[in-house]
């Protein structure tokens, strides 16, 4: 499995709106935003960035600060943007604790600032995790009693916790007009 990377949520934020390196940060920084989700430093962000323009999927460009240094602002490249819609629209999500816990989230958030709905990336998300749920169920039903069986009752377990939460979804506010609207 790769390694997970803030790529596609840059991206996604760079969907919302052209920005710079410290702009995207607050995303990340704020416990109300991405904060709770991903752990990254300044440096980590500005390497990401430098990789993503490498790769041709966003531009950076200066722009004149009045009473403050250069900076540099980032906007998506085609490529970048389809690359972005696929990570969104993914029908095949993977169904690790971890990977729900960081991408999943991403991708609601992100789409909730798109105003985009958010029903078919949880529907998918569910229909991944119970696929994963039903793999373990028959996969203990076939493993001898042991730290292996153990092993196994944990994931089940977790995914059950998944799925039980995973329906909630789509009825917590992500911000503070969401609570004002319910």
């Amino acid at each position: 499995m790769s390694q997970l990377t803030p790529d596609e949520v840059l991206l996604g934020l760079l969907v919302v709106q052209p920005s710079h390196g410290y702009q995207l940060l607050e995303h990340f920084r704020d416990p109300a935003r991405l904060g709770q989700v991903w752990h990254l430093s300044t440096s980590q962000l500005y390497a990401v960035l430098k990789r993503l323009e490498q790769q041709g999927l966003i531009e950076g460009q200066a722009v004149e600060v009045e009473d403050a240094p250069t900076r540099t602002e980032y906007t998506l490249t085609t490529e970048g943007q389809n690359q972005f819609e696929k990570w969104l629209h993914d029908s095949c999500p993977s169904s690790s604790v971890r990977r729900v816990r960081v991408e999943f989230l991403s991708r609601l958030y992100i789409a909730r600032l798109l105003n985009q709905p958010t029903t078919t990336i949880v529907r998918h998300q569910k229909m991944a995790c119970m696929a994963s749920y039903q793999h373990l169920l028959t996969q203990r039903d076939q493993t001898a009693p042991g730290v292996g069986y153990l092993a196994v009752e944990l994931q089940i377990a977790q995914l059950g916790a998944i799925l039980q939460w995973i329906d909630r979804c789509e009825l917590v506010p992500f911000n503070a007009e969401e609570l004002d609207e319910t």
